[in-house]
């Protein structure tokens, strides 16, 4: 039998409403939109299309639940655009499509979102039936604390969370879930079920602290040896094969042998920075894109890195990643931060 390959994901498809502002204002304040685009954002649609950016030739399929108007009807059509496997990507006339309005602030490269929920609501694990009928390796879930049918419990399962990834491990899938930064207990209460079904989990440093329990920012400032201690402790939680936590500064990530690497950021001139939105999704979609062709810890992360790099040059989550050469080019010619 031929070995598995390619990906697919699963969860959060909605239309990104992006904006650059001059900065984020205070309440009752006032900034100036410098420029926008609409494109398409969410877990499910991010990951699946920096994958494709990175390999053209990577199989990449997705499963998620749209609204059946003009904004559902364009993520179908991103999904076409970048060769996605879309038949269990479904539209729906109950509820309008999930939508975010994503700021950049040109001043901080931070980033607000503000989201409607629309057909997120509507997602439960019965959309999901059929998994098993699909082509890949490695299955890519989210957003946990996004989807109200998916955070409650299921059957005898935490949440619906941990009933689909159940039946994509019983389907023969490798699983990864992506987490959003909801708050620490939130974070944990529906993070921490689903530990013992995932091979692999890529969060940030704010999530990792919220799964572990531990401070891992401190007066804005990330803690490397405390994001340290968090992937241990969250290693602990699971069998998982990668656990790894990216910041601004670098990436901290432990593989199940015991191995533990620390790789510092790209030192990205100031100049090419538009935004950081969809940085997260891009460094996920390098480093499980390389574990997927067998690369080791610390090039999974210098690629996660590199895709993260390429990705804050545009304003939408996924226009300006490239593929893999390139933005190992790109990376070879900024070269690191210091750690």
């Amino acid at each position: 039998m031929a070995a598995r390959a390619g990906f697919v994901t699963g969860g959060t498809w909605c239309v990104d409403r992006n904006k650059l502002v001059e900065f984020w204002p205070a309440e009752d304040g006032i900034a100036r939109i410098l420029a926008e685009e609409r494109r398409g954002g969410g877990s499910g649609c991010n990951f699946a299309i920096d994958v494709r950016k990175l390999d053209p030739a990577m199989r990449v399929a997705t499963i998620g639940l749209v609204g059946d108007d003009e904004d559902g009807r364009f993520l179908l059509a991103e999904a076409d655009a970048h060769g996605i496997g879309r038949e269990r990507l479904l539209a729906t006339a109950e509820a309008p499509t999930q939508y975010t309005e994503a700021y950049g602030s040109l001043k901080s490269g931070r980033r607000t979102h503000l989201y409607f929920q629309g057909t997120a609501s509507l997602l439960t694990p019965e959309h999901f039936a059929g998994i098993e009928r699909l082509d890949g390796r490695i299955f890519h879930l989210g957003l946990p604390g996004v989807h109200p049918g998916m955070d409650a419990a299921w059957g005898e399962a935490a949440n619906g969370w941990v009933a689909v990834l159940r039946k994509a491990r019983a389907a023969g899938f490798e699983t990864s879930l992506e987490l959003v930064s909801a708050g620490a207990e939130r974070i944990a209460m529906l993070g921490r079920p689903c530990l013992p079904y995932l091979d692999y989990l890529i969060v940030n440093d704010v999530e990792i602290g919220g799964l572990a329990g531990e401070e891992t920012v401190r007066a804005g400032r990330t803690d490397w040896d405390a994001v340290e201690r968090a992937v241990r402790a969250v290693m602990g939680l699971g069998k998982m094969a990668l656990v790894a936590a990216h910041f601004p500064a670098g990436a901290v990530a432990a593989s199940g042998d015991g191995a533990l690497v620390r790789v510092p950021s790209l030192a990205v001139p100031a100049e090419e920075i538009v935004a950081a939105n969809g940085a997260g999704d891009a460094f996920a979609a390098g480093v499980l894109y390389a574990v997927h062709e067998g690369w080791s810890l610390a090039e999974a992360l210098a690629l996660g890195h590199a895709a993260a790099g390429a990705s804050l040059r545009g304003l939408s989550t996924t226009g300006t990643v490239a593929t893999w050469q390139e933005c190992s080019a790109l990376a070879a010619r900024w070269g690191t931060r210091g750690l």
